[in-house]
């Protein structure tokens, strides 16, 4: 009996001009994890759309257990046990586990809700899931909700399983426990093929590594016998600087100061509940918590455009003399000589103008200070252009819309006309979200050479790992609530992940 549960040759996906995938031929077998690496744009998660039925391919072939077959949808899929767990769960929030699980599946028999829940713990039992059956969608955190998810496919028979980015908003502890599921999974005769971008998980986890670059396949080796650099070289095709080149702070003073910062949300929901801290210039303070925590909202108090019901935010400038900034706004900021640059987590919606080119979406910093009816251009032109020379913007032009570049250009554009403006403080959600890791250690080490040069840098940052190497202390945020402010060069992430999950009440607030 063959070992190989799926094998693609020779796969090719074209979406109009642009190929996804050029002929690339991969290998699954039973009894494997298998990571499958590549930069944005790569074509990895196309490819396994095609696995998981949502895609067809152009041409190549598609075999499981050594047999041609066609898969015209995920229903396809699963009838040859193949199942996918996307990225953003599809679940019905007011229905049970339970309910979620058994939805749209069509036994042919009247539904045994009670059966159903035993089968149901009887996966748990066999891989170590720990679910409620019973518990609304509504009231579980991110993990609970993918391991309904997990379990909704192998309820349905799947062998051969097909995770998406599946660690991207987990825990450390949550990863762990994750990672020791797939284990017993593996160990249990089922495939699993896991899309991620983090590399030390990668080096945990996975028995081969794919990778693939620009559309094609370029090499699967063993985990054991393989680096991280050379998975790097790999995924860009060239060698590349790996270190975060963090500095200690050199003479850091009191910058700003946010004293019992309150804000409801326009639901009526307390999104931040006393929150007081202070913020160092020549420091780099990054922000742990898990989406929802508030770290939006205090990013947007800060910078002056979300209202607070309570507390006090004031700024220190170069002499010492305070300046209350309590419920101001951007524009009072100017007047009063505070610089405070923000890179928000919505970069077109809220960072940037998607019709205008760099040009024009650098003016929007400057247009003020203009004294005559007609702006002038060329100042912010020169900036815009060498913007796009330091950071490596690939765009055909400077005047090119800016919502037509890649995800990691519109943040290069944006963390550009930021820094441009030499903050006092600069503050920074998700900066490498969706880029490829060389963009993100260039982001990485211009986020560090702004702390160098005396500003405050906060940032939230997912991966933890990284989060450890850049920043000189961390605040955890909790539902709202700071749960601990430490020294990131004693830490763990062990520590960070208790702080950002457990109950409230039973930390001491800092």
């Amino acid at each position: 009996m063959s070992e190989i549960a799926v094998e693609l040759k020779e796969i090719t996906k074209k979406f109009g001009d642009v190929v996804a995938n050029d002929s690339v031929s991969l290998i699954v077998n039973k009894h494997e994890i298998l990571s499958v690496l590549g930069e944005n744009g790569s074509g990895k998660t196309t490819l396994m759309n095609m696995i998981a039925g949502i895609y067809r391919p152009d041409s190549g072939k598609i075999l499981i257990d050594g047999n041609e077959v066609t898969i015209h949808s995920p229903k396809d899929a699963y009838k040859y046990k193949i199942g996918m767990i996307h990225q953003h769960y599809k679940l019905v929030n007011v229905f049970t586990a339970a309910e979620n699980i058994i939805l749209g599946q069509d036994t042919g028999k009247v539904l045994d809700i009670k059966k159903v829940k035993a089968d149901i713990q009887n996966i748990c039992d066999l891989y170590g899931f720990k679910i409620n059956p019973d518990q609304k969608i509504y009231d579980m955190s991110v993990s609970e909700k993918q391991t309904v998810e997990i379990i909704k496919v192998l309820y349905k028979g799947a062998d051969i399983l097909i995770l998406d980015e599946p660690t991207a908003v987990l825990t450390p502890q949550e990863t762990k426990s994750l990672f020791q599921v797939l284990r017993n999974m593996r160990e249990n005769g089922k495939s699993v093929i896991i899309i991620t971008h983090k590399l030390n998980e990668v080096m945990e986890i996975s028995d081969r590594v794919t990778v693939l670059r620009k559309g094609k396949y370029i090499d699967t080796v063993k985990t054991k016998n393989t680096s991280i650099q050379a998975l790097t070289e790999m995924m860009v095709g060239e060698k590349i600087d790996l270190d975060i080149k963090r500095s200690m702070p050199v003479n850091p003073k009191q910058v700003l100061k946010v004293e019992n910062l309150t804000c409801v949300s326009k639901e009526g929901i307390t999104v931040l509940d006393n929150v007081s801290f202070t913020v160092r210039s020549g420091e780099f303070l990054g922000i742990a918590g898990i989406a929802g925590c508030g770290v939006r909202e205090l990013f947007e108090c800060i910078d002056g455009i979300h209202r607070y019901t309570k507390g006090k935010i004031t700024f220190y400038d170069k002499d010492g003399n305070e300046i209350d900034l309590t419920n101001k706004s951007t524009k009072d900021f100017k007047k009063l000589g505070v610089r405070i640059a923000f890179v928000p987590e919505d970069r077109l919606g809220m960072g940037l103008v998607g019709p205008m080119g760099m040009t024009d979406n650098v003016m929007l910093r400057s247009y003020r200070k203009g004294k005559v009816p007609i702006v002038k251009r060329k100042e912010p032109r020169s900036l815009a252009a060498a913007i796009k020379k330091r950071l490596e913007v690939k765009t055909p032009n400077i005047e090119y819309p800016v919502r037509r570049l890649s995800g990691g250009n519109v943040q290069k554009v944006l963390v550009g006309r930021e820094i441009s403006s030499s903050p006092d403080i600069l503050m920074v959600a998700y900066p490498v979200r969706g880029l490829d890791i060389n963009s993100s250690y260039l982001i990485y080490n211009k986020l560090n050479e702004q702390k160098c040069q005396g500003a405050a840098v906060m940032s939230i940052i997912e991966d933890l790992d990284v989060l450890l190497d850049l920043s000189d202390r961390i605040l955890v945020l909790n539902n709202g609530h700071i749960t601990g402010i430490v020294d990131a060069r004693t830490t763990t992430k062990e520590e960070i992940g208790y702080l950002m999950t457990a109950d409230v009440s039973e930390v001491k607030n800092v």
